[in-house]
């Protein structure tokens, strides 16, 4: 496989494209063409508007499941129990990142929960499992995306990865789904006629199976009435309807829509797009897949700005057990798929790619056109941000920042939003949670220039980072007007409580409050970096209440269990296992300090250096009398242990250290246990667990450099 030029922005394309069709079909999923068209009209946009667009199956999953090729220790031996330890370890049990509809129901909750028991992948999929109502449900299609993205004209490739992926929740047609819309993806790099990659993708799936024989139907009729897609509409509904097949959302019907959305579409991307709307049934899957293609069909340049991007306003919310991979801009899921691809092809992207690909995917970087990283703006005067190509710091792009008709005195503020509340959406789908992208402790960087005004004396443009319980500002040096690029760094203070809610630049003046003018600023290369130094204090907390039935602990995520906040202390209790997470994915040397009080149960642990459901290190309580170090290597292991007269109801303060490569405990201050792992989880975020039924209680934590 060669890279194709322009592949990394066709990427960015195609992801924009697929989160585009699922926020413009999510408020209608389910609805039919006749109830859009009697309540709805003409679709000609996204039929909702929203504060935020929260989680969405259709993005969890292409995300997510991937990571089992980026985790497999060798890719040649690639297979789909990879994909399924992906799905046990990014998944939260039962809530959240897809439709939990019950076994037999909904497809992926009974591979799921097939996989759970111990039933190994592909069989977990299968038909002969799950009979074949079950695995030929559409979801084997809707995550499909990424198989393609990593496997740039190379159709033959993207159909491999693609079987071994939708076989661990789906198959026959279901597979065969997402075959076909991996390999139309793939071949949309490098064949320019839409109609031609729709049907060289059929050679990649049986010529006799149902899933074909749609396709070529559509195919078919739009060659003999090619005006109205309406007609062909009414064909796919009499013929290929959900009436003809079992289930709640068989792959049939909806890949009908989608050929016929991109054949009468005639390459466009928003009348493509709004007609796979207007057809109904799964809108946000089939609107999704097909923005996919379309995105990387048309690139950035047919997709427009206005209309289609700056609503979505480059973020992404994410519902995985891991609380910080949950606020996620678009360019940080473009750039993972595009450095596998070139990590598959055996490639090195041409610079500056190289740099951003092989560095800190979370780096803000502004190279993709159009992107802005999810920045936001408030505060005074008129505010504009743009990404823009006139200047850069490094590479060829950076963010263009503007407050005009600004006051003397006055500051504007540019600012990527770290932390993300019930408060920032209008709704809970799909459950989401998170952590803060940034910490007390961490040093933030950021390369600015700012332009000199014409009328306010003194302006200037500073880093800062903003405490969103406290509402503190912290505020590092001072950049004045008329000096050519300069990196700026914020240390945040440490030893602080409350999540850091946003870290960006102010812009202001100093010029008395009768002067007015313009303020304008290039921004590029912010990063967030270091141990962390902050506190948690449950006393000062209130469940964050998204729903009746959807209630967080602020900055946690939950894989299984009940968690709440009982006063000072966050509970954590279980049946058999409950794990509760928090802090950042890329922390490495810290460790945790914690009070617990034992309640119930004999299972009593803190976290560190979580990388998900399967692997972290824990310490803490392992056993009447016991403490323990433990890996979780998909399942706990201990690997040192010494008695301890612990006892339920009483407090303990214990220490868990990960630094290096060596794990350790402490009690009451003291070293209790230590141990080095030869093969190290390099990094992760931090937790408490329970298991075989207990229930703990825990204040006070402290979170620290080792």
């Amino acid at each position: 496989m060669k890279i194709p030029e322009q592949y990394i922005e066709k990427v960015y394309a195609g992801w924009l494209g697929k989160l585009i069709g699922i926020r413009m079909g999510s408020a209608i999923e389910g609805w039919d063409y006749h109830k859009i068209r009697r309540v709805l009209g003409e679709l000609d946009g996204y039929p909702h508007s929203y504060k935020n667009f929260a989680a969405d199956d259709d993005s969890n999953g292409p995300l997510f499941f991937i990571r089992g090729l980026a985790e497999c220790r060798d890719r040649q031996l690639f297979s789909p129990q990879d994909v399924g330890d992906a799905l046990l370890n990014y998944a939260p049990y039962e809530h959240g990142f897809f439709w939990w509809g019950g076994y037999g129901v909904s497809t992926e909750h009974t591979a799921y929960l097939n996989l759970q028991a111990g039933i190994p992948a592909p069989r977990s999929g299968s038909m002969a499992q799950n009979g074949a109502a079950v695995a030929e449900q559409i979801g084997g299609q809707i995550f499909i995306d990424p198989w393609g993205y990593v496997a740039p004209g190379d159709p033959s490739l993207a159909a491999s990865l693609a079987e071994k992926a939708a076989s661990v929740t789906h198959d026959g047609n279901g597979v065969y789904g997402g075959i076909y819309v991996a390999c139309c993806i793939s071949l949309a790099f490098v064949e320019p006629d839409l109609p031609t990659v729709l049907e060289k993708a059929l050679a990649y799936i049986p010529a006799d199976c149902e899933y074909a024989r749609v396709v070529r139907a559509v195919r078919d009729f739009h060659t003999a009435h090619p005006q109205d897609w309406r007609d062909c509409y009414r064909f796919v509904e009499e013929n290929f309807g959900y009436d003809k097949y079992p289930g709640n959302c068989h792959i049939i019907p909806n890949a009908g829509v989608m050929v016929l959305s991109m054949l009468y579409g005639e390459g466009d991307f928003g009348k493509t797009l709004c007609i796979c709307n207007m057809c109904g049934w799964d809108t946000d899957c089939n609107v999704g897949n097909v923005g996919s293609i379309l995105g990387i069909h048309c690139g950035l340049e047919g997709i427009d700005y206005e209309k289609w991007r700056a609503p979505i306003g480059d973020f992404l919310a994410n519902s995985c057990v891991i609380p910080s991979l949950n606020a996620m801009d678009v360019p940080f899921g473009a750039s993972y798929f595009a450095k596998l691809g070139y990590e598959l092809a055996g490639e090195r992207p041409p610079a500056p790619w190289d740099r951003i690909l092989e560095g800190d995917l979370e780096t803000c970087h502004f190279e993709y056109p159009g992107s802005t990283h999810a920045f936001r703006s408030r505060g005074a005067g008129l505010r504009a941000l743009r990404n823009t190509g006139e200047d850069a710091c490094t590479g060829s792009r950076c963010l263009r920042v503007s407050a005009c008709g600004l006051h003397g005195g006055e500051e504007a503020c540019f600012y990527k939003q770290t932390y993300y509340s019930s408060q920032d959406f209008t709704d809970s789908r799909y459950d989401p949670f998170f952590a803060p992208l940034a910490y007390p402790g961490q040093t933030v960087k950021v390369s600015a220039k700012l332009l000199e005004s014409e009328n306010l004396s003194g302006s200037y443009l500073q880093l800062y980072a903003k405490n969103g319980a406290t509402g503190e500002v912290f505020r590092g040096e001072r950049l004045p007007a008329g000096t050519d690029w300069r990196q700026l760094t914020l240390s945040i203070p440490g030893g602080q409580e409350g999540p850091i809610q946003e870290v960006g630049v102010i812009s202001g003046s100093t010029a008395s409050g009768f002067a007015q003018g313009d303020l304008e600023a290039f921004v590029d290369d912010l990063s967030i970096a270091g141990a962390p130094d902050y506190r948690l204090d449950f006393s000062h907390m209130e469940m964050d209440q998204w729903t009746g039935l959807h209630r967080e602990v602020p900055q946690f995520g939950r894989f299984k269990g009940h968690c709440d906040i009982d006063g000072p202390w966050l509970s954590l209790s279980c049946a058999d296992v409950g794990e509760a997470y928090t802090g950042h994915h890329l922390w490495r040397d810290y460790k945790v300090t914690a009070t617990l009080r034992p309640e119930a149960g004999e299972i009593h642990l803190l976290q560190v250096r979580v990388q998900g459901a399967l692997r972290c290190y824990a310490g803490g309580f392992w056993g009447k009398g016991n403490l323990a170090l433990l890996k979780n290597s998909k399942g706990y292991v201990p690997v040192a242990q010494t008695h301890y007269p612990w006892e339920p109801g009483k407090e303990y303060r214990l220490t868990l250290e990960a630094k290096g490569d060596r794990i350790t405990l402490y009690a009451e201050g003291e070293v209790v246990l230590s141990w080095r792992d030869e093969e190290p989880y390099p990094q992760g975020c931090a937790g408490l667990a329970v298991r075989e039924g207990s229930r703990c209680l825990t204040r006070d934590w402290v979170i620290e450099p080792a």
